[in-house]
């Protein structure tokens, strides 16, 4: 048995909003069409990946397939018609498919499994799922109810003999809403496997947050510390907010001894070097340079793989200025910035008892936690 998994991609999917199609929106740090993709390039038993794309999304496809060993091919006006096209561009050596929508992200290997066993002893497979719910007729009032014995949900991946199911295909009308249904339609057998759950579809914006929840996640923390000394000046500058002070505080950027701390932990928590890795203070394009960018530099590494900032504990060490005036002003502006991840956020400050160098007011410290949730799932 030689296996291609054909990806049907040639879709809008407008219902689930967005400015792009709902194949190339982000999940988890990754377009949903990439952890399809995924699925099928690591499992044992399938040879070869084909995607039928709409010719307008090619580069967003090249973008998302990159890393893959997948061809494509333009898809048509319906999804009856995209896979026709796709059936007939896939290998000669190909004997049996596994057609694919794009929109379900997660393949769970064992259902692969199930409907390739199937193939081995019928011509096509459908992976199904009970209805659970009681079924009632009516439109005010109820009029009837159905038996659910025999009623399932279908998913896919949906499975065939690729020579049966290139005939279904060529022999169909128009209007049938899966491939399965076009195999029982020409006369084929059609198995019915348990499907599972976890290959759900994402039609509306609100599955984007189901599929993530579906996700593993690990929880992990960083810790950042930053110090600067006292110079001449009227203000410093803390968690992005100028404060007026009896003296300014020397650095290659702004000197934001809050904002420096807090970018150290974010990327010590997703293991991603520190603040001068990122924004070396030998380049003097940084010279000067507001510290939000910093932060918020960080925590679009975050969003980039599928995280969530939960929680930042700033603490800021210094005798002078005082913090209180100024903490819920701390605290606002770092909401602000960090506005996609809404963390739960403290501002903290203390002394040192007039010792060492913050004691004797020679300078400025801070030092801050940061807490990110990651999805425990890689492509």
């Amino acid at each position: 048995m030689h296996t291609a998994a054909l990806i049907v991609a040639a879709g809008r999917g407008t219902r689930a909003g967005g400015a792009l199609p709902k194949q190339y929106q982000p999940l988890a740090g990754a377009p949903v069409i990439a952890h399809a993709l995924a699925a099928f390039a690591r499992h044992a038993r399938v040879s070869h990946l084909h995607a039928v794309i709409a010719p307008e999304d090619e580069a967003l496809f090249l973008n998302a397939a990159n890393g893959f060993n997948v061809t494509h091919s333009p898809g048509g006006a319906t999804r009856q018609d995209s896979v026709r096209l796709g059936l007939a561009a896939l290998p000669a050596h190909i004997t049996h498919v596994l057609i694919h929508d794009a929109a379900r992200p997660f393949v769970p290997a064992d259902m692969i499994d199930r409907i390739l066993d199937a193939l081995e002893t019928h011509p096509a497979a459908l992976p199904v799922l009970p209805i659970v719910d009681s079924l009632r007729t009516g439109d005010t009032l109820m009029t009837g109810e159905i038996p659910r014995d025999t009623l399932w949900r279908a998913q896919t991946p949906q499975g065939f003999e690729l020579a049966a199911i290139r005939a279904a295909h060529a022999a169909a009308a128009p209007g049938h809403t899966d491939d399965a249904a076009i195999a029982h339609a020409a006369g084929l057998a059609v198995a019915l496997v348990p499907g599972d759950e976890h290959a759900m579809k994402l039609t509306h914006a609100a599955d984007f947050a189901r599929a993530a929840a579906l996700l593993p996640t690990r929880t992990t923390s960083g810790t950042g510390f930053d110090v600067h000394r006292f110079g001449r000046g009227d203000h410093v500058w803390l968690c992005g907010v100028r404060v007026p002070h009896s003296a300014g505080v020397i650095g290659h950027s702004d000197a934001d001894v809050a904002l420096h701390a807090l970018t150290d932990a974010i990327l010590g928590a997703i293991g991603d070097g520190d603040i001068g890795t990122h924004f070396p203070p030998s380049d003097p394009q940084w010279k000067g340079a507001s510290s939000d960018r910093f932060l918020a530099h960080a925590a679009g590494l975050v969003s980039a793989r599928g995280g969530v900032i939960d929680h930042v504990d700033l603490t800021i060490i210094a005798e002078a200025p005082k913090v209180g005036p100024h903490r819920a002003a701390f605290t606002a502006r770092l909401a602000e910035i960090l506005a996609a991840h809404a963390p739960l956020i403290s501002v903290k400050a203390t002394t040192t008892e007039r010792l060492g160098f913050t004691g004797r007011g020679e300078g400025i410290a801070a030092q801050a936690i940061a807490t990110v949730t990651l999805p425990r799932y890689s492509l």
